[in-house]
């Protein structure tokens, strides 16, 4: 008797299914339960599909697919329909994919069953409630794999999966390490029995080497099953009073990086519709594994560059406290160009650097590398500030132009397009720019040193994202880039400060009063902008109990503040920081901007397109004098007219508790004046001092202005239309004294005003 006989009388009839064809094949038999005519037939998979009930088929379609992916039968319950749409029979199919490349047929039979009667404990077909609790649990599994952020935080989730209907109480992770396994993470044993399992050679004969060899899926539902299938590792698992196991692979891009084991106490049947969600989830947490094995690699680089590049202040100075921080920004590879350094000096000198190299990236922090060695280098040879930042500047403009150059020349080489702030073809300078071949501004400097950049438009061949990006979008990591930087050098024995500026935020002085002032200073343009450029020197004195601020512009800018508002947050902090060390300030400037965290990370407030934030902190030990003058300085250049309204703010920062509005007033008004005077009526600079003395029970200000010219002033009489001469008159009106004294060079105009005793109530400074 032929097999098609012998399975026709027993309701079975035979099937092929062609996925590259899109082709069905079916006998006799199969045909007649599909309610056609009974003879072989060939028919389109569209055909075949009207057949089935549609909930039937969207499952059936999905069983398939967990077959071809296993290697497995792909066996399914399914409603036939006639025409009109009512439920004529259930059949029970069964079939083997036969895998050729990317296509596969399906060869299989099917057979009638009975349906089940009310009350039985027959499985049912599939019914749309479980599909939708099952596709609600692979939402909510997903979700929670998604946002871990760790290998630890993936296990926590893997273990606390609450699958419809079996849930596995027992979990393992397995990684491969060359040829052996290892243990990721497990879930539901006791500490050390993992013992055996640690360091496994894949070639030995248990499921999950198996699995990591072949990279299939493997099912064990009973233990006998498993005891057949690998005795010599059935010891191993039998300890552990499991009634079955599911082995499967973890796979990403193709590549089996582990496996994944789910055991049960219960018996499984590891049916087509449990084995599409085991495999759902396995797919699920090799890709959560594979996204924290990155995050994880990225933090030990990025937290690896941050301690190559950051140095170690070292131990204690005498005289001096010194404290600092670096917070990177959120994203990436949380590296940036932002750094500080301490560096000891011939003499017992000390200097200190901060600084900011445009952009947030692995190319701005080896910049960064890059400069603080030549910072380092020119320090240790006995240049003076100046001279470094020159040295500096130039280091920087030729190491970056020789990227541009052979970027440039790359670009041409492929029939690029021509960066849009590049020179002509014929060697020329760009549209406004330099003839000698300099990089051209399109702007011009702001009174600290910065770039201004007009209509948006950054330096010739620097991105105005900061990013190495053009507007478009397209990278040009290569082109030119700057940074700012603030040097200085202290002698910790007197507290002599010389200060050279680069384009940086100039640096913050709190006083031994508490009074928070920003120290101007003088500056240049940031480094790598022009190969040869001057950067003058300040020098002021920090007294005893005062401590120094420098930050980059990440401290002062995030939180959407600008420099002036973000200023005045931190010096807000400043003043009101009570008394404590030097690393608790440090911590609350931080915390300030980015929320608790620790000193390389960010806080809970930090927003991911925030700039990186660097500080440095030193104070001048030694007896604070709560009654020591306030004093200060700061030059304005005859190029500067612009540092006038600096000055009078600095006035007012200086007499922010002065009480007398109205001698406020007059000391700002008389200020402007002599500082105007000067750049008016002379060439050269002017030199502003202020000094708040105690003098009893009242204070006294003296502010003296002196510049380089003999020529003395003198009073006028202006009459009512004149536009000047009131400038001594103003003096004599609301000055308590005043005068000018010749120099042995030039001349100082000088005025004082007494705080009235009745209006100052404590007698403090």
């Amino acid at each position: 008797m032929r097999t098609e006989d012998v399975l026709a009388a027993i309701a079975t009839g035979l099937w092929r299914w062609d996925n590259a064809s899109g082709t069905v094949t079916l006998d006799a038999e199969a045909a007649r339960l599909l309610g056609l005519p009974a003879k072989p037939v060939e028919l389109t998979e569209a055909a075949v599909r009207s057949r089935f009930h549609p909930v039937d088929w969207n499952e059936i379609d999905g069983v398939v697919n967990l077959a071809v992916a296993e290697g497995t039968l792909a066996e399914a319950r399914l409603r036939i329909m006639d025409g009109e749409g009512r439920v004529i029979r259930t059949v029970r199919s069964r079939s083997k994919p036969l895998i050729d490349g990317d296509d596969y047929e399906l060869v299989g039979t099917i057979q009638e069953v009975a349906e089940p009667q009310p009350g039985t404990a027959a499985r049912t077909p599939i019914t749309g409630d479980w599909r939708r609790s099952r596709e609600a649990f692979l939402l909510d599994a997903g979700r929670a794999l998604a946002e871990a952020r760790s290998t630890a935080e993936v296990l926590r989730v893997a273990a606390s999966l609450s699958m419809p209907g079996f849930s596995p109480d027992g979990l393992a992770v397995f990684g491969v390490a060359g040829e052996r396994l290892t243990i990721i993470g497990h879930h539901g044993h006791n500490a050390g029995d993992e013992g055996p399992f640690t360091s496994m050679s894949v070639d030995t004969d248990y499921p999950a080497a198996e699995v990591v060899r072949n990279g299939r899926a493997i099912y064990l539902p009973t233990p006998e099953e498993y005891l057949r299938r690998f005795p010599v590792t059935w010891p191993l698992a039998q300890r552990f009073g499991r009634q079955s196991w599911a082995y499967l692979p973890l796979i990403v891009a193709g590549r089996t990086m582990g496996a994944w084991m789910a055991a049960f106490k219960h018996p499984v049947a590891f049916t087509p519709d449990e084995r599409s969600v085991l495999t759902t989830v396995a797919r699920m947490l090799a890709q959560a594994l594979a996204r924290a094995g990155v995050a994880e690699s990225e933090r030990e680089l990025s937290l690896g560059l941050q301690r190559t590049m950051m140095p170690v202040l070292g131990p204690g100075i005498p005289g001096l406290h010194v404290a600092a921080r670096y917070v990177p920004t959120g994203g990436g590879l949380q590296v940036g160009g932002d750094w500080y350094d301490m560096i000891q000096l011939p003499g017992g000198r000390i200097a200190l650097v901060i600084g900011d190299v445009q952009g947030h990236d692995v190319r701005a922090a080896g910049l960064m590398g890059q400069l603080r060695i030549a910072l380092r280098a020119y320090a240790s040879e006995g240049h003076r500030p100046d001279a470094v930042l020159s040295r500096a500047s130039r280091f920087l403009y030729g190491i970056t132009d020789g990227d541009a150059t052979e970027a440039a020349a790359e670009e041409t080489g492929r029939g690029g397009t021509e960066h849009p702030n590049a020179g002509p073809p014929d060697g020329g300078p760009p549209d406004g720019g330099p003839p000698d071949g300099g990089i051209a501004l399109r702007g011009g400097i702001m009174p600290g040193g910065g770039v201004v950049q007009y209509g948006g438009v950054a330096p010739y061949g620097v991105s105005p994202n900061g990013d190495g990006r053009s507007p478009d979008g397209r990278a040009h990591d290569l082109g030119p880039r700057f940074a700012t930087c603030l040097y200085l050098e202290i002698d910790p024995v007197t507290g002599v400060v010389d200060i050279a500026r680069a384009g940086h935020p100039d640096p913050a002085v709190r006083m031994t009063d508490g009074t928070v002032l920003l120290r101007p200073t003088a500056g240049g343009l940031p480094l790598g902008i022009v190969p040869d450029t001057d950067y003058p020197t300040t020098r002021f004195t920090l007294e005893p109990g005062e401590t120094l601020m420098m930050c980059t512009d990440g401290l002062l800018e995030t939180g959407g503040h600008d420099l002036d508002s973000g200023w005045e947050r931190i010096r807000a902090l400043l003043e009101g920081h009570a008394e404590g060390s030097l690393e608790d300030l440090a911590d609350s400037l931080v915390e300030a901007v980015h929320g608790p965290g620790s000193h390389h990370t960010t806080g809970p407030l930090a927003d991911r397109r925030e700039d990186d934030i660097a500080i440095l902190l030193v104070a001048r030990q030694g007896a604070a004098v709560r009654e020591a003058p306030r004093r200060t300085m700061m030059t304005i250049a005859q190029a500067e007219p612009e540092r006038i309204a600096a000055a009078r703010r600095h006035v007012r920062q200086l007499l922010h508790d002065w009480t007398d509005e109205d001698q406020l007033d007059s000391a700002v008004l008389m200020v402007s004046e002599m500082v105007t005077n000067v750049l008016i009526h002379t060439d050269g600079d002017a030199l502003l001092v202020v000094e708040v003395t105690c003098t009893g029970e009242s204070r006294r200000l003296r502010v003296e202005v002196s510049d380089g010219s003999d020529e003395l002033p003198h009073k006028r009489h202006p009459g009512e239309m004149a536009s000047s001469g009131r400038g001594l008159v103003l003096m004599e009106m609301l000055a308590d004294a005043w005068g000018v004294d010749p120099r042995g060079e030039g001349k100082s105009i000088w005025f004082e005003l007494n705080e009235p005793p009745s209006k100052r109530g404590d007698g403090s400074t």
